[in-house]
């Protein structure tokens, strides 16, 4: 089982304000900060995504985050796309993964493709 996960970014501010936004209808919140510099993300109390503040960053990485129904992954989607994020694929179901799976990709201000799933 994985505990947590670091996304490097190139510019902390806008990628705060980017998960802020997009993490928020799933349940997300930030709740923690390393100063300027790293952002902690999740639920009850405790953080599993991270951001960090990079001079060096790795892009077209894929994470997926589970959601509570659909309406909170199309929330997802505007939010992202409100505060920087980029269409990568709208809300919709995605048969060609299974019958039930809707999903939403956005690519993070860095290029990385974050998504909604509830399955």
């Amino acid at each position: 089982m994985i505990d947590h996960v670091t996304l490097a970014v190139s510019d902390f501010h806008r990628s705060r304000a980017f998960y802020d936004a997009a993490l928020s209808p799933l349940g997300i919140n930030r709740l923690y900060a390393d100063g300027e510099c790293a952002a902690g993300y999740g639920r009850g109390g405790k953080a599993f995504f991270w951001i960090a503040q990079q001079n060096k960053v790795a892009t077209q990485t894929h994470v997926a985050f589970a959601a509570a129904d659909r309406d909170a992954i199309d929330q997802f989607f505007q939010a992202g796309l409100d505060h920087g994020g980029s269409d990568n694929g709208g809300p919709g179901p995605r048969p060609q993964y299974h019958a039930s799976y809707y999903a939403a990709f956005l690519l993070d201000p860095d290029g990385n493709n974050i998504e909604a799933v509830v399955q």
